[in-house]
């Protein structure tokens, strides 16, 4: 697969254990073009310092380089979910030891990178033409952290 345009995340230590991590998470995932530290690097000889790695189709890369930048919730990763069993799974793993849920779908990892678990018929829901419906289901999203389809379908057919 050949991505024009990869996400690459910058982690200060800890990439090795993220790549690990998300491809726990994800069904398809791989890890490729691995590239680690040597002798006399700002890091421990073999310690990772770059690599490539793939969740879902999707191309990431990742650096450990040090803490001098952080994550921020001015970028996400938006995960487009079929059913309530998958959001709730994605969910509890990516908030599993010291990951924070956010409000309306979105959370933070324990790596502090956030995400967006979103069921698709968010959306449908979302683009009715009746504004009355779409107005409901947007006062029930604004009110759940983990979105729940049932309850959304709820305030659509109100």
């Amino acid at each position: 697969m050949s991505n024009k345009i990869t996400p690459f995340l910058w982690f200060n230590d800890n990439a090795e254990e993220a790549i690990q991590f998300y491809g726990s998470i994800f069904k398809n995932a791989k890890t490729s073009n691995v590239s680690r530290y040597g002798e006399g690097a700002p890091f421990p000889k073999g310690t990772l310092m770059s690599a490539t790695f793939e969740l879902e189709g999707q191309r990431f890369m990742a650096l450990n380089a040090g803490p001098h930048f952080k994550f921020n919730e001015a970028v996400s990763f938006y995960v487009n979910c079929e059913t309530q069993e998958e959001v709730d799974d994605l969910w509890e793993k990516l908030t599993a030891d010291g990951g924070e849920p956010g409000r309306c779908g979105w959370l933070k990892d324990k790596f502090g990178l956030s995400w967006q678990i979103v069921p698709a018929i968010l959306g449908e829901l979302l683009a009715d033409k009746d504004a009355g419906k779409a107005g409901r289901v947007t006062q029930a999203m604004l009110q759940m952290d983990k979105i729940d389809i049932r309850a959304l379908k709820q305030a659509y057919e109100k």
